[in-house]
């Protein structure tokens, strides 16, 4: 088993605001490779978790290890290349398909490998939709190309907050079954946020159940979804 850290940890994660914390201490350890679940009830604290782990929000206490790197040390801009996030909503801005996909690498000025381009769109369903307009797209198109824009990013782990709760049955099985092809093709580290018992076992082998910002059951899916309440 190797020794390397971890590619991301937490100590006592925690954000108070206004007096309420809306995660509490929260340490958890995701290992390479490893889909790592956080599940839990609407307003449990999952995205007010995930935002504090690519430092969209700052904690009130705790920290973030990046391959054992205090977050803190390093530039926001840095941790949110290492560290991707795909949204609820893909947001993503005017032009074609292939300048958001490249948005990352076009604001560091780093150069873009149109290959590797070609077949991550190709992987999620959407070969030869580069010159697309993204005003065309449907939800589901529009949701993979928010997918594939943070995977371009190339980040050491990726955040994936509920990335099919707004699309229909038929879009959301499509992208779930395209995200868990590329995530095992690619060997990625990811922290999937759901509330969905079933896709949780889908897509994860362990995890922590959130309830009220705070860690109540850590361990394989089975024990942190189908337990019931602590």
């Amino acid at each position: 088993m190797s020794d390397a850290p971890a590619p991301l940890a937490t100590q006592n994660l925690t954000r108070v605001v206004d007096g309420t914390a809306l995660v509490r201490d929260v340490n958890i350890e995701v290992e390479a490779g490893d889909v790592f679940v956080v599940f839990g009830p609407s307003g449990a604290g999952k995205s007010s978790l995930l935002r504090l782990l690519n430092r969209l929000d700052e904690p009130t206490a705790g920290t973030v290890l990046l391959d054992g790197t205090d977050y803190r040390t390093l530039p926001p801009r840095t941790v949110r290349q290492r560290v991707g996030l795909v949204p609820q909503q893909p947001a993503l801005a005017e032009g074609t398909v292939a300048d958001n996909v490249t948005w990352g690498p076009r604001l560091r000025d780093a150069s873009v490998d149109s290959d590797r381009m070609d077949e991550l769109l190709d992987r999620l369903g959407l070969a030869g939709y580069q010159d697309r307009d993204t005003e065309s797209l449907s939800g589901g198109e529009a949701q993979r190309v928010a997918i594939a824009r943070t995977l371009f990013n190339d980040p050491d782990v990726v955040l994936l907050d509920e990335p099919a709760s707004s699309l229909d049955a038929t879009a959301a099985e499509r992208v779930e079954s395209l995200l868990a092809d590329v995530m095992e093709a690619y060997a990625l580290t990811a922290v999937l946020v759901t509330h969905d018992k079933a896709r949780a076992h889908r897509l994860g082998r362990r995890g922590v159940r959130l309830e009220n910002g705070r860690v109540v059951r850590t361990g394989e899916i089975a024990d942190i979804v189908d337990r019931g309440e602590a």
